[in-house]
């Protein structure tokens, strides 16, 4: 069963939560974050990538780094622009992207559902990015950007939330500048609480959207902290990480998508050889780009042309259910033996582009900068629990999710 906890959230004012609120830290460069918060104070890339607030040459992981992001943090609860909570509740935060909304609750879970795999992982890691965060953490006494966990449809859970929704004022509702709009319930009946609390007992599992680094940093904190505290009880806020639970049904997974610098040693003619192996092969002639429209389906731009690609059926195994993703059929009959990128977390000539860039984005790639791109269907959300649930591994940059939380609006102390 899953466990749900209450928290004394600290959170924006209502005047401030716009202007707090902030994509994650790891969907944008440090080039890019300085561009967003210019003019913005209180910006909560303040905090979650405090590197913007010194000269570009600083490095990312420098000691500096997180103690002004705790430094951040503080001042901007003396400044009464975050306020904390004076009772434990649960928040239930809505995203509405144009003509579609997902609603979650926003609290805390625990770090042993996540050492004893209630809550699924179906990504790796990379020990670099855990240790930034784990540091990050650890001196903020925080956790300072929410886990996106996902769970099987509970009808019950879904009526409890609505009811709520229906019933009560929100405390937050704001447009961001990417058009998302953002609402926020604060739970704060006692009853409520427990009964929603109850009702997750019933979820067998839950299970990691995005944020993996997050969730295996705030862990290890947790971990450290118990060793630091032989005598922990348990109740102790460490003992859990601030995470938002999404029904499955609620989600939209989008393409990620491909761009590579070079064909290696290949010319055109010869890589149109050598991908017809494993491919069934067209140029297409149809007006604008290539969006598969099916599984198992690839649109490649390349040379000013949109291809489509379609693996053939000996290309993979049906039955493994990694093996029978896109991104691993990409990445096992093309992208690895032909393009020589056996690792694409630490290969440079790679790059992903995220569906919400639209495809034009990989021919302004392609023309500026890379040689060949490929289009792709969106993982599935059912394909992402089957791999969890068999203890199993995407590929790196298998899905991309949208919209994306905003940090910010839920801070979670660790003592």
């Amino acid at each position: 069963m899953a466990m749900v906890k209450s928290f004394k959230a600290i959170r924006p004012t209502a005047d401030y939560a716009k202007v707090v609120a902030a994509l994650p830290y790891d969907v944008m460069n440090t080039a890019e974050a300085r561009a967003m918060v210019k003019g913005n104070p209180y910006s909560f890339l303040h905090i979650d990538k405090a590197e913007i607030d010194f000269e570009p040459e600083i490095h990312l992981y420098d000691e500096k780094v997180y103690e002004r992001a705790k430094n951040n943090l503080d001042q901007l609860m003396r400044d009464k622009v975050l306020v904390q909570d004076q009772t434990e509740c649960l928040y239930i935060y809505r995203l509405i992207m144009g003509n579609r909304a997902q609603t979650g609750l926003v609290c805390c879970t625990s770090i042993d559902d996540y050492i004893n795999q209630i809550i699924k992982k179906h990504e790796h890691t990379r020990t670099d990015k855990e240790q930034d965060r784990i540091k990050h953490v650890d001196v903020c006494n925080a956790n300072t950007g929410p886990i996106f966990l996902t769970y099987k449809t509970d009808f019950n859970i879904n009526a409890l939330l609505d009811n709520w929704t229906n019933q009560y004022k929100p405390q937050y509702y704001f447009t961001a500048d990417d058009g998302v709009i953002h609402t926020i319930w604060c739970i704060h009946d006692s009853k409520k609480v427990a009964e929603i609390s109850r009702n997750f007992e019933r979820i067998d599992n839950l299970y990691i959207a995005d944020g993996h680094h997050r969730a295996a940093s705030a862990v290890k904190v947790g971990l450290k902290r118990r060793e630091e505290n032989p005598n922990y009880k348990g109740s102790e806020e460490f003992n859990y990480f601030l995470s938002v639970l999404f029904a499955d049904n609620e989600l939209k997974i989008m393409d990620y998508n491909r761009v590579v610098k070079d064909l290696g040693d290949y010319t055109f003619e010869t890589f149109m050889e050598e991908i017809k192996k494993q491919f069934m092969v067209e140029k297409f002639d149809g007006r604008g780009p290539y969006k598969p429209d099916c599984v198992h389906s690839f649109g490649m731009y390349l040379d000013g042309n949109w291809y489509k690609l379609k693996a053939k059926p000996d290309s993979y195994d049906p039955t493994d259910p990694v093996g029978k993703l896109d991104v691993s059929i990409l990445q096992n009959n093309l992208l690895g033996p032909i393009l020589g990128i056996e690792d694409p977390r630490e290969d440079n000539r790679i790059d992903f582009v995220g569906g919400i860039r639209g495809l034009g984005e990989l021919e302004k790639r392609v023309k500026e900068e890379a040689r060949v791109a490929f289009s792709m269907c969106p993982t599935s959300i059912e394909e992402l629990m089957e791999i969890a649930d068999n203890n199993k591994m995407m590929p790196p940059k298998s899905t991309w999710f949208e919209p994306k939380l905003r940090s910010g609006l839920f801070i979670h102390k660790l003592s």
